[in-house]
């Protein structure tokens, strides 16, 4: 029986890892349906004198470059330059050999935490590779090409999730450190709230906007979790603290059985699922799960990370769980709703630069490897605060950038 679900397990990733690199396809095929539409249509009329050709013919990404201006300033296209991030002449030169050790760190902490990979990937896009401020300086000259830049960078972040997120789900699963019918129920909502916000607001969405949001609800994040390590935020994380500390001890004495102490599901209903880790019962009502993962992959699709940041304070408040068992469980729901949310923004004509995703997955692939095995040595309290200080510096920074026009901490 264990051999047959491991099995299943692998299947399901590698089905879903196909779906995740076909996402392209299927925005070109969805692209492709209108012209061959018009191209019918026109038929009867090929004996009537030639017209000139439609614009309506152009891509996203072609119509966005032809309603910008020409010229050497900012919001401006320069047609005499080298061409940079998407193929815009004039557009961002990214170095691909930073882009990948960039990679390693995002997929490092996403899968230790099970949080904060799409944040990191999305501070890498905006800020060190410049095409946030890129973006920016087509706000006023050309809205078009700004909402196209902002549903790039949300569509990569995610890109990079996904591969961490497939990755650290079979590690933490062969590790016995997932808990898969909390996994599935948390996806099951994902499903839905990934699908619809791309819908509802592909290249409708600012820069701008798009900053202030996304640090908002990260500073928000991060002082909630500042309270739960406070004396009367622990209160209730009793059964998390005993697991936590007999994985602890268990590690240092490097006489760890997983296969027995491991997650352990004990009973499964429609209204309690009940499981072990480390000798800790744990229990949940799936319908909880199915709710909150659908609420936070509208929330996450919308700022286009993997959503790792609110499954962590729902799986450490609402589930209860120790912190060694949220990056495995919070991956699962995070690599379903990234291949929804992808292919949404992909049929929605999202532009991505494959180059630079190409070295970012080599990248993501190495931290995610890394993760899951140094994870263990850290401790449960400094992992939780280590998330903290990321969400507070990324919260204050990008929410007064978004806002206020100016960020507070470095970069400015």
């Amino acid at each position: 029986m264990p051999q047959l679900k491991r099995s299943f397990f692998i299947l399901a990733l590698l089905a879903v890892s196909l779906c995740l690199w076909a996402a392209p396809a299927l925005a070109q095929t969805d692209a492709a349906a209108p012209a061959k539409t018009e191209q019918a249509t026109a038929a009867p009329a090929a004996e009537q004198p030639a017209a000139a050709a439609p614009a309506t013919n152009l891509s996203r990404l072609d119509a966005a470059i032809a309603s910008a201006p020409t010229g050497t300033e900012a919001g401006q296209i320069n047609p005499e330059a080298e061409p940079g991030y998407l193929g815009i002449k004039g557009g961002p030169q990214i170095n691909l050999f930073i882009a990948f050790f960039w990679a390693i760190w995002v997929g490092w902490i996403f899968s230790t935490v099970g949080a904060f990979g799409g944040i990191m990937a999305g501070v890498g896009h905006i800020t060190i590779f410049g095409i946030g401020n890129y973006a920016s300086s087509f706000k006023k000259t050309a809205p078009g090409m700004n909402t196209l830049l902002t549903d790039s960078i949300r569509t990569s972040n995610q890109y990079l999730v996904g591969l961490s997120a497939a990755i650290s789900s079979f590690n933490y699963y062969r590790m016995k450190r997932l808990v898969l019918p909390l996994g599935i129920c948390l996806a099951i909502g994902s499903v839905a709230g990934s699908y619809l916000i791309p819908v509802l607001t592909a290249g409708k969405i600012s820069l701008k906007s798009y900053i202030g949001y996304f640090g908002l609800f990260v500073l928000f994040l991060g002082c909630y979790l500042f309270y739960e390590t406070t004396p009367k935020g622990q209160q209730s994380k009793k059964k998390a603290k005993e697991a936590a500390r007999a994985f602890e001890a268990s590690a240092k004495s490097g006489k760890m059985d997983m296969a027995e102490m491991g997650v352990k599901v004990k009973s499964f209903s429609l209204t309690r699922v009940s499981f072990t880790f480390f000798g800790v019962e744990f229990s949940f009502n799936p319908i909880i799960p199915v709710v909150g993962g659908f609420v936070i992959a509208c929330l996450a699709s919308f700022l286009g990370v993997g959503g790792g940041f609110l499954l962590v304070p729902f799986l450490t408040s609402v589930a209860g769980l120790p912190m060694y068992l949220v990056a495995g469980t919070s991956a699962l729901a995070v690599l379903v709703g990234m291949i929804t949310s992808i292919a949404s923004y992909m049929i929605q004509g999202a532009e991505v630069y494959w180059p630079l995703i190409g070295s970012e997955l080599v990248g993501i692939f190495i931290g995610s490897i890394i993760g899951p095995k140094t994870s263990k040595y850290i401790p449960d309290v400094w992992l939780k605060r280590l998330f903290i200080l990321l969400a507070l510096y990324v919260g204050i920074r990008y929410t007064t950038k978004g806002f206020l026009g100016q960020s507070w901490l470095p970069p400015f």
